[in-house]
């Protein structure tokens, strides 16, 4: 499952690359469907628990309702991925809403939507919320998220879960949050969450944090406030290269039986990457080739405004040619932007590549369509959905005009 060559013809399931970068212009993101629906349904199977689907790694809304449709929730972390989730069919009783900074816009919106769940992670927006609650005369359900302070042993930008990262509510106010829950009138208590970074593969991590969450509902228990709802988080590590296996979610699976063999509350998981990385790809054309300093660069088409995990997070994603005949060289590969961070990979060994080439990077499924941007005021990039043979663009690529018509020359107000 991935990409295919037929006759040195690289194939996303049965669609024809080539052919897609005849009537389509680079860069594009694509999606395997047969992907994305595996990889659920595996996941479901063996954890056996409720799945909502983190948004933040790809809002797209064609992929939101194919998620929906398998039976995926949504995990939001903004009033507009509230909107998506419930423009794409998810039901409101199936969103929860995260989220470190809620204004009370966003507050006020859930509240009135009726999620399943807003998940605080402060005192002052637990207060917030009851205040809203008290004034639209309703009683939101609300869960708290725990910082368990545990190192995910993850890179610095993605971890979550120690107490000096901005997320969640330090283990040692839960006693203390006890009695301010006792004294709120406006709010229905459902329990609890955590989350503490991306990209985990050790199963030692995840029994650390399975056995602090049991540890915090035994506080919320004690103190007669029982939970219905105990969300652990995502995180599920993938493979992008092939150093790493995957997480291992059978031994996952067994572990939380065994730590939580028969509880009297629902369990439920938030993964977004473990769903979709592996799903898409990014298609770019290579513009020119140079050489500087002993360094055969190939500048393509698609750069950090299109895919920015290599810029932010030096993120190295495995890259396929189209043309994967000839001498092997070693290239690094940029993109266009006026930048020195734009490097996609350094040192990658591809067969002998020219102008007007098209190269696959793969594994960007998530956290790379939804992070691109009109940096240098770059067009963002269309995104095409692949299902057996056929394919449909879930999201057309701006033009240059429709960006120019969003700035509008200032009309002045008097004060």
């Amino acid at each position: 499952m991935g990409i295919t060559y037929k006759n040195e013809i690289p194939y996303i399931e049965g669609q024809n690359l080539v052919d897609l970068t005849e009537s389509i212009q680079t860069p594009f993101y694509v999606y395997s469907q047969k992907r994305i629906v595996d990889t659920f349904i595996d996941l479901k199977k063996k954890l056996n628990k409720d799945i909502y689907y983190a948004i933040k790694a790809n809002s797209n809304q064609a992929i939101i309702a194919l998620l929906n449709s398998l039976g995926a929730g949504a995990d939001v972390v903004s009033k507009e991925e509230m909107q998506r989730a419930l423009a794409a069919g998810v039901a409101s009783d199936r969103i929860i809403f995260e989220g470190v900074g809620k204004s009370k816009s966003e507050i006020t919106d859930a509240i009135n939507h009726n999620i399943k769940q807003i998940n605080i992670e402060s005192i002052e927006e637990l207060r917030l919320i009851d205040a809203i609650a008290n004034t639209l005369n309703k009683k939101p359900r609300i869960g708290l998220r725990v910082n368990p302070d545990i190192n995910a042993n993850t890179l610095d930008k993605i971890s979550t879960g120690q107490k000096t990262d901005k997320f969640g509510i330090d283990f040692d106010q839960l006693q203390n949050l006890c009695e301010i829950l006792k004294s709120l009138k406006n709010i229905n208590f459902e329990g609890l969450s955590c989350h503490i970074g991306s990209q985990i593969f050790n199963l030692n991590i995840f029994e650390m944090i399975f056995k602090t969450m049991k540890n915090a509902v035994q506080i919320f228990q004690s103190n007669n406030l029982p939970i219905n709802h105990l969300d652990l988080g995502g995180g599920f590590g993938i493979p992008y290269d092939n150093k790493q296996s995957h997480l291992d979610i059978n031994k996952l699976s067994t572990l939380i039986d065994s730590i939580y063999p028969n509880p009297p509350f629902k369990i439920s998981f938030e993964p977004g990457r473990y769903l979709i990385a592996q799903a898409g790809y990014l298609i770019t054309k290579i513009l020119t080739k140079k050489q500087n300093g002993g360094i055969n660069f190939l500048i393509t088409d698609a750069g950090m405004q299109t895919f920015l995990r290599p810029a932010m997070y030096h993120a190295s994603h495995k890259i396929l040619p189209f043309n994967n005949i000839g001498k092997e060289t070693t290239y690094t590969i940029a993109g266009p932007i006026c930048e020195s961070s734009d490097i996609i990979i350094k040192d990658i060994k591809l067969p002998s590549q020219t102008k007007d080439n098209f190269l696959i990077i793969c594994d960007v499924g998530a956290y790379g369509s939804v992070m691109s941007s009109n940096y240098n005021s770059k067009c963002l990039p269309t995104e095409i959905l692949v299902n057996q043979n056929e394919y449909a663009i879930i999201r057309n690529a701006e033009n240059i005009e429709e960006i120019i018509k969003r700035d509008k020359l200032p009309d002045w107000k008097k004060n």
